[in-house]
């Protein structure tokens, strides 16, 4: 499931759009969203989400439950 900004609860400090790996962030309206078709949760690059560990808000940066997790491509042996 990609990640998805509570746009009540941003703060616009634009602290996520430049850890983004995938440039999945973008600003929209004067606070940040992200764009599911990017967003890889971060597998493959990070532990963690950065959106997440960057955010000093807590819980603005969430899982869309909405949408399907994300399939990392298999991997050729």
């Amino acid at each position: 499931m990609p990640f998805k900004i509570i746009s009540s609860q941003c703060t616009s400090c634009s602290a996520c759009e430049l850890e983004c790996p995938n440039a999945a962030i973008f600003e929209h309206r004067g606070t940040f969203a992200i764009d599911p078709k990017k967003c890889t949760e971060c597998i493959g690059h990070f532990d963690q989400p950065q959106c997440v560990a960057v955010c000093p808000v807590d819980r603005t940066c969430i899982i869309d439950t909405s949408l399907p997790r994300y399939q990392a491509p298999a991997r050729s042996a």
